[in-house]
């Protein structure tokens, strides 16, 4: 079934414009509170209750309120945290029982973007049974309940220092983080208040940056989709190593000492190599963004790697029904399912440095031998409803761009589940020749979707 308005992570667009508005917004939290309400069994006189978390975009006080107003005029009550990291809200509507989490974020987009998405009872996406029954219910006539039956509004205070004890649970008892100096970079984003803390109270020495959130610069120039800054805040304060999260703490880039960038794919296998070395790992879930070289050093270390599409919700999907614990994306998202239920920077990034505490060395002697392929990735503006398999010149720059890798690379084109973008990646052994397939490619799209086909 074809979805209306979610994409791979929940509904997201401009503030402003559809579906971004005051009024669906509250119409989005009407339609879902009707379905936990006839999806959950709860005991006599009691109401459904859903936790709303938010990252740090001045639209998240509009965004809030009417959800607030469409989940109350349901009868489902609510309970509210601030600003708060998506991994924390899950964490929180799972600790606290209740029967859904709900983020306001657009993740690492720009502040005049923003989103809402859906977390179940145990702390994951919702499936998607329930995202369709709550799209079916959106256009439908919107009504009230009973006075005596509105759902009521209650803040979490102590939301904050639950989550922080949460990731400090996730680090090992017998070591701690004394004698490190640490670069946290917080995208200006939902962790500020929250991530220095976490690495502080494990013993680090921390220098704290992107932690001044003004409602308009979060991701600007900082966190994990721009590592410039942690890079040039690690080699300035002379830092062991620099984490960097994206606006809603979900994704995770980190740095050395020497000004080294790490991917999500790289910081996943270091991951895995600690948990190989107490037993064996079952197998490890990518994506098809994943580095090919990420593939190879899991052969190298005789542990199965499988691709699942873009999204970590797909990762986490595929996870279940192998039976596996770990996945990612080369973007950061890393799941440790012996961990969290979802893709966590904070947590992921501690999983790292427990690794280091268990095995010595630097995140260079970690990984060992990986280098990563050279990849390309350019995303191009289309139209909504632009279709590249529809477009003969861009099938035939496909098919001449994997004549040219002739096996030694691979070509990816795919629409973004969250952007009106196409997005085209190269990957090969020459930098040279991703480089220029790459942009041959971008070119025809480009001529496309301007109507130069």
């Amino acid at each position: 079934m074809s979805r209306k308005y979610f994409g791979t992570d929940g509904v997201r667009g401009r503030v402003g414009l559809s579906p971004i508005t005051p009024d669906f917004v509250m119409r989005l939290g009407f339609a879902a509170g009707k379905v936990f309400l006839d999806r959950c069994t709860m005991p006599a006189g009691e109401r459904p209750s859903v936790l709303i978390g938010k990252d740090t975009r001045v639209s998240g006080y509009m965004l809030e309120s009417a959800l607030e107003a469409g989940f109350s005029a349901a009868g489902v009550d609510v309970c509210l945290v601030g600003p708060m990291p998506t991994p924390a809200v899950a964490y929180l509507t799972r600790a606290l029982r209740l029967q859904a989490g709900i983020v306001i974020s657009a993740s690492h987009n720009p502040y005049y973007d923003n989103g809402i998405k859906f977390f179940s009872a145990v702390g994951t996406k919702l499936p998607d049974e329930v995202e369709q029954a709550i799209e079916a219910g959106i256009d439908q006539p919107m009504s009230c309940v009973s006075s005596a039956e509105l759902g009521r509004v209650k803040r979490i205070d102590d939301a904050r220092g639950r989550y922080i004890e949460f990731c400090k649970s996730t680090f090992p008892n017998e070591f701690d983080l004394r004698g490190l100096k640490i670069v946290v970079d917080c995208a200006h984003g939902a962790a500020y208040h929250i991530a220095p803390d976490v690495f502080h109270e494990l013993g680090a020495e921390v220098v704290a940056i992107g932690a001044q959130p003004n409602g308009l610069n979060i991701n600007a120039e900082v966190g994990a989709t721009a590592p410039q800054a942690l890079r040039e805040a690690v080699l300035a304060n002379r830092a062991d190593l620099g984490v960097a999260l994206d606006g809603d703490a979900d994704r995770l880039q980190m740095v050395d000492a020497e000004g080294n960038l790490y991917d999500g794919d790289q910081l996943l296998l270091a991951i895995v190599r600690s948990r190989a070395k107490k037993g064996p790992v079952q197998g490890v879930v990518g994506t098809l963004m994943s580095n090919l070289a990420l593939e190879h050093a899991l052969a190298e270390l005789g542990i199965p790697f499988v691709r699942a599409a873009v999204g970590d919700r797909y990762v986490v999907e595929m996870l279940h029904r192998n039976g596996w614990l770990y996945g990612g994306e080369n973007s950061g998202h890393i799941l440790a399912l012996d961990r969290h239920s979802t893709g966590d920077g904070i947590v992921a990034a501690l999983q790292v440095l427990a690794a280091l505490k268990e095995l010595g060395g630097d995140l260079k002697s970690l990984l060992g031998t990986l280098v990563l392929y050279p990849q390309r990735l350019i995303n191009v503006p289309v139209n909504k409803g632009f279709n590249w398999a529809d477009c003969p010149s861009v099938l035939e720059a496909q098919r001449e761009a994997e004549r040219r890798m002739a096996g030694r690379g691979r070509v990816l084109l795919r629409p973004s589940g969250t952007e009106p973008l196409l997005r085209v990646m190269v990957e090969g052994e020459d930098s040279r020749d991703v480089a220029e397939v790459a942009e041959a490619i971008a070119m025809a799209v480009r001529a496309a979707a301007s109507g130069g086909e």
